[in-house]
């Protein structure tokens, strides 16, 4: 007898890896697709214009599209044009191996520092010149911070003001009016369901314009209704939203349809590290991998509390790997907004990762990250979370009693100083002692377990996984296994559930939606300005961008 639920997950893990593995779709059917694609016209811009803030750090650093188009508009002056090659030049120093670092500053300090020099940077200040010239060795380190922090200074004055009357912003102009097209299910096709949350399904998409392949969490709107969980919905929507960081996952897209509100956020291939940890070989992971993922985790959360969020659910389930075996922190579902004068004093988390304050119900700030951090790392090492063994039978209070009251044991043979001292650290009892808050400027990357790796390249991506997934594997369960939700009956909508689902439909999401069309060839498409552009191969509409 043939299983009919087995056909179809054949049938949806097929289509989902074809369209992993491909990426880009068809080359021929893209061309079509995109053959039918224009930027807006200049003139069909002025509202689009009016309405961009005018911010050095947005439009020139944080907006890839912006970044590029001012990095080509500084090569067209040639005292900018030394300003952007000293940054990247001191950018590629920083990045570097710590072997080549020392010989590599000394050929930035005497090409651009010392005013022999053809590129020497003319605009610095006298003080700063002064101190270049008589700077000794072990002080080129110093001289070059102090000019990268003048020329950016520089650069934000006369050459972004010239940027801005230049046409390179006025492409810049287009792109954004591009970037706030109308977003609905039509630019997506869709593919198997991935899992499932308390509002609906997650399901991998892939953008037909672009091929660029995602994971979209739907939630539906009566059930969110039903549940009134539209607060937390629209929470978790714009703390994603202020998130750029390579170690959490990026939402790209909001949107609506008719059933559902949209969130278009990474897609994780790799499967989480619970899963890596109790169900890939032995129980617990390789030091290596375990201090590797920690040290992304780490970067990931020191972001969040920079953007004053408490992420509250720190826990292995909880980190994602992607194709290549980097790491990311997703469900930001329960992280929380530090408020000035206003505590938070909510019980939230999950058991066996809460920290005394919180098991307490005390008010509480970042160090409970930290304390899930320790206990995550704990359990990476030794396949158990550090106050319940493996599989063991204990209720809620006896795991909340050894959270307040035990020491944690180091019985596993994997620990190492470095990893036990660690783990203590985090698992301070008493928020003021953990690491990470012991005081101001406490960065857990400075400790002894994290010696092995050189940070600036981590946050670059330069640094290769010690594990990379299987790509012929699906780490998701069967589709048959993903139960279906019943129908909500009984809900109507008013005016005021349809001004919230405005409000948390807000279309492309810009630096993740400028990396995407980067990416994905489509930003080098619609600049060629030799391109046709029509609705078939037969139309001979030469449109000039």
């Amino acid at each position: 007898m043939c299983d009919m639920g087995g056909l179809d997950n054949l049938i949806a893990n097929t289509a989902y890896l074809q369209a992993r593995k491909s990426g880009d779709v068809d080359a021929k059917e893209m061309q079509k697709r995109r053959k039918t694609l224009a930027l807006p016209k200049p003139e069909e811009c002025t509202e689009v214009k009016k309405s961009i803030v005018l911010e050095y750090e947005s439009i020139c650093e944080q907006q890839p599209i912006g970044k590029r188009f001012f990095q080509e508009f500084l090569e067209t002056v040639p005292e900018y044009l030394v300003a952007k090659e000293f940054l990247n030049e001191v950018y590629a120093w920083e990045l570097a191996e710590d072997h080549i670092k020392s010989s590599l500053l000394e050929g930035i300090v005497n090409m651009y520092l010392k005013n022999g020099s053809n590129s020497y940077l003319k605009f610095l200040s006298a003080d700063q010149s002064n101190k270049c010239q008589s700077a000794a060795k072990d002080e080129f380190e110093k001289v070059a911070g102090l000019a990268r922090e003048e020329t950016i200074a520089y650069l934000k004055e006369k050459p972004f003001t010239d940027f801005q009357a230049s046409p390179f912003f006025d492409k810049f102009v287009q792109w954004k009016c591009y970037e706030r097209q109308p977003i609905t299910e039509k630019l997506f096709d869709e593919f198997r369901v991935l899992g499932k949350g308390g509002f609906g399904e997650v399901c991998a998409i892939q953008v037909r314009n672009t091929g660029k392949m995602y994971a979209c969490k739907k939630l539906d709107k009566k059930r969110l209704k039903k549940k009134g969980g539209e607060k937390m919905a629209l929470l978790e929507k714009e703390i994603l939203e202020k998130v750029n960081s390579r170690f959490i996952v990026t939402l790209a897209y909001a949107y609506q349809s008719k059933t559902a509100l949209c969130l278009v956020m990474s897609l994780m291939n790799g499967g989480d590290l619970k899963y890596h940890i109790y169900n890939v070989g032995e129980r617990g992971l390789e030091m290596d991998r375990a201090i590797f993922y920690s040290a992304q985790i780490t970067c990931g959360m020191l972001h969040l509390h920079s953007i004053k969020i408490v992420y509250r659910d720190m826990k292995p389930e909880n980190v994602l790997l992607d194709d290549n075996g980097h790491c990311r922190l997703s469900d930001l579902g329960l992280a929380v907004e530090v408020k000035e004068g206003k505590e938070i004093t909510q019980r939230a988390g999950t058991n066996g990762y809460m920290a005394p304050e919180i098991l307490k119900e005390e008010s509480y700030s970042y160090p409970v990250d930290w304390f899930a951090m320790g206990c995550s790392i704990y359990e990476m090492v030794a396949g158990r979370t550090p106050f319940k063994d493996f599989k063991e039978k204990v209720n809620k209070d006896e795991v909340r009693k050894r959270t307040l009251e035990d020491e944690v044991k180091f019985e596993h043979p994997n620990f190492d100083e470095p990893s036990k001292d660690i783990c203590n650290l985090f698992l301070a009892k008493k928020p003021e002692n953990r690491l990470g808050s012991r005081y101001n400027d406490d960065d857990p990357r400075k400790h002894p377990f994290f010696k092995s790796i050189n940070f600036h390249r981590l946050e670059a991506g330069l640094i290769d996984p010690p594990f990379v997934p299987d790509p012929s594997v699906v780490y998701a369960k069967d589709v048959a296994d993903i139960a279906d939700f019943s129908e909500v009956r009984g809900i109507e909508f008013d005016d005021k559930d349809k001004k919230f689902f405005k409000k948390f439909a807000t279309g492309a999401i810009p630096i993740p939606w400028q990396e995407e069309v980067i990416e994905t060839g489509l930003f080098e498409d619609l600049n060629n300005p030799n391109r046709l552009v029509g609705d078939d191969s037969k139309s001979g509409v030469c449109l000039l961008l």
